[in-house]
């Protein structure tokens, strides 16, 4: 069964639409609206029937609010030309649910006409024009969509350079060059790709070249583009990226060396050019804006103060609507809010860009001392000096876009401020004042300093009163209802007035509380449970203000509807604590036995001269029992293999008889001498 409460409890959920995404540009600007829907459904939301499925059901009453707006757009939405932002139709949906206005039961079961009549009324409330609730809805939802960490900020400028330069390294990495003018290019590619990613000029500038082609082949000629493409891939990008830090450190060496007379190098020019233009006008220029900002916040305080002082004549009289003053406040009150954020951000980057312009010049100075007039300095000296360099150039850049972003996006807020400024002008606002002194926030709270109050004063359950100078109850850095005094919201019909820390803070639940005057404080103090309930039901008739005044958790999820009668709709604190552990990474045992061996063939040594086998001699006895029982074992020697000769083969060699005769030929009874040729045995 799905009751609206779930569905509430759903979008009071930051990470409940986890593929609805915007798309980011770095100058702080929304390029257009992605909304990926999930796989499911595409086949789920074309059924006609009522699916029991709380995400279906959310995201079915989502669909059915963007196809229900009216075409075309530009006729009653000049200033809307495309469907609204998914997150702000959530928001939309979550503050018609919580509003009691509307009279939605959560205890029934959503019915087709539920989501009809949530779709009209989200409908009739996005569709109004000059509505300050709408602007400052909007602007919560465009900065949460557009402002993130500094850490995730600096991650996407780093993703961006590496896309630019991503087509570059592909072409450099994948090159196979043959003939000498392809080396040339190759050579002049990996010039651009050094040019490229330092950012000390145009590609373009000749000057600005030949600088870099000179830094370049000092430390990687062109001779050694053969070792070079002998690499993998992943090792050519990473000597790229290596060799760039050394050129830029150079290059930025040569220009601090290239002062006249001996004159130290200004710091003013070996910063990035983008960070003198951006680093003035930034600070000045959100200063600017948040004074002005302040100085409205302080007129609309002042007017819906005066019209609901106690005595004074009823504002419809007077022609004024107090719901819409009361939206008026809280749009200028978060923008303020938004402007405080990025103004600290600037601040924190004002100082971080002087900590490394004294860091950059400091290590200029020691490269210098370094390698005064040497001829040449070993690569692993000098070489750690260059890369430090360039890393402080590149965390400079860094800071230029990052107060590049923050000035931006402070302009983007600009167009959440129209409908305020329409409905009440100059002449509005001079009218609704009367002539009333008009109190900055730092005189109301000079102004509130009286007597402190005591602990013995506070009487209340589970309360403590803090006093600031209190030496073991330093001031917090953060306090409930962002630092606005609850009891004022209550009783003077939704003003928001900054508490003001100095008079004391209020501890219940271990919660800390700020009040704008005294007597808030001690009424506040008596009866915290009924202040805390009342609050959100003011948050509920008025959405802006869960965000302007952090009541997200108080809204997480939402009891059934029979415990809102009761007061017990507010979900518990949720104490949250930060703890972490530290593990040595290689421990060293504090007893070491000296004489441990891990060896196995060792460990047998010692156990065969432990058993000294050569001295024990073995002994057994017979038993009556054991007769005929035992096991005898023989032990013999194995065949062995023998062989014997018995013959012996003898030779002999005799001479050969050679005899020769003489006279057998020419004479018929001539004498024929025998010749005998033998030789001896002795010879």
């Amino acid at each position: 069964m799905v009751t609206l409460g779930h569905l509430a409890a759903s979008f009071s959920n930051t990470s409940y639409y986890p593929n609805l995404s915007s798309s980011f540009r770095l100058d702080g600007s929304l390029s257009c609206w992605k909304m990926i829907p999930h796989p499911s459904l595409r086949s789920r939301a074309s059924g006609a029937g009522f699916h029991k499925d709380v995400s279906v059901t959310a995201a079915f009453t989502f669909l059915l609010i963007l196809t229900s707006l009216p075409s075309p757009a530009t006729e009653k939405h000049p200033h809307s030309l495309m469907l609204p932002p998914p997150r702000f139709t959530v928001e939309m949906i979550k503050a018609v649910v919580l509003d009691p206005k509307n009279g939605f039961d959560v205890d029934r079961t959503l019915a087709p006409q539920d989501v009809l009549k949530l779709t009209e009324i989200c409908l009739q409330r996005l569709t109004e024009r000059c509505s300050p609730f709408l602007d400052t809805v909007k602007m919560q939802v465009y900065f949460e969509l557009n402002y993130t960490t500094r850490r995730e900020f600096l991650a996407e400028i780093h993703d961006m350079m590496e896309s630019k330069l991503n087509r570059l390294s592909r072409e450099i990495t994948n090159s196979r060059v043959k003939t000498r003018d392809q080396v040339e290019t190759l050579y002049q590619k990996i010039t651009h790709y050094m040019l490229s990613r330092s950012g000390m000029g145009s590609p373009r500038d000749s000057d600005v070249l030949n600088q870099t082609t000179a830094a370049l082949q000092s430390v990687f000629p062109q001779t050694e583009l053969g070792s070079f493409m002998a690499l993998l891939k992943i090792d050519k990008e990473q000597q790229l990226k290596d060799l760039s830090m050394l050129v830029t450190g150079i290059r930025l060496f040569n220009r601090a060396s290239m002062t006249k007379d001996k004159v130290e190098p200004s710091v003013q020019d070996l910063v990035p050019e983008a960070l003198m233009e951006v680093l003035p006008a930034s600070p000045k220029g959100l200063e600017q804006e948040l004074g002005d900002c302040e100085r409205l916040v302080w007129r609309y305080t002042s007017a819906l103060e005066t019209l609901t002082e106690p005595g004074t004549t009823a504002p419809a009289e007077r022609g004024v609507s107090v719901d819409l003053l009361r939206q008026a406040l809280y749009n200028v009150r978060q923008h303020q809010a938004l402007l405080n954020i990025l103004m600290a951000d600037v601040r924190e980057s004002v100082q971080r860009v002087k900590l490394l312009k004294s860091e950059l010049m400091a290590r200029l100075m020691m490269l210098k001392d370094t390698v005064k007039s040497k001829r040449a300095v070993p690569a692993p000296q000098v070489f750690p000096m260059f890369r430090s360099v360039s890393r402080h150039w590149s965390s400079l850049q860094d800071e230029a876009e990052l107060l590049h972003i923050f000035r931006n996006l402070a302009l983007r807020l600009h167009p959440f401020l129209s409908s305020q400024a329409q409905i009440f002008s100059e002449k509005t606002l001079d009218g609704l004042l009367q002539g009333s002194e008009i109190k900055s926030d730092a005189e109301r709270k000079h102004l509130c300093e009286e007597v402190p109050i005591d602990q013995a004063e506070v009487r209340g359950l589970n309360t403590e009163w803090l006093v600031p100078d209190h030496s073991s109850h330093p001031e917090p850095q953060s306090l409930q209802y962002n630092g606005f005094c609850g009891h004022t919201l209550v009783c003077r019909d939704g003003l928001l007035l900054p508490g003001n820390p100095r008079l004391g803070l209020l501890k219940y639940k271990e919660k800390l509380y700020a009040f704008s005057s005294r007597d808030s404080a001690l009424q506040f103090a008596s009866a915290p449970e009924h202040y805390i309930l009342e609050v959100a039901e003011r948050a509920k008739r008025s959405p802006e203000l869960i965000q302007l005044l952090c009541l997200h958790r108080q809204f997480s999820c939402i009891a059934p509807y029979a415990e809102l009668q009761s007061g017990e709709h507010l979900m518990p604190p949720i104490t949250q604590s930060s703890s972490g552990t530290q593990t040595v990474t290689h421990p060293v045992e504090s007893h070491i036995d000296k004489t441990y061996q891990w060896n196995e063939w060792e460990l047998r040594r010692k156990a065969l001269k432990l058993a000294d086998l050569r001295t024990r001699q073995t002994h057994s006895t017979q038993t009556n029992s054991s007769h005929l029982k035992r096991d005898s074992c023989t032990q013999t020697y194995l065949h062995k293999d023998a062989a014997g000769q018995t013959k012996q083969d003898g030779a002999s060699n005799v001479p050969r008889p050679l005899v020769y005769l003489s006279g057998l030929r020419g004479q018929r009874d001539g004498p024929v001498v025998r010749v005998d040729l033998t030789k001896a045995l002795d010879e």
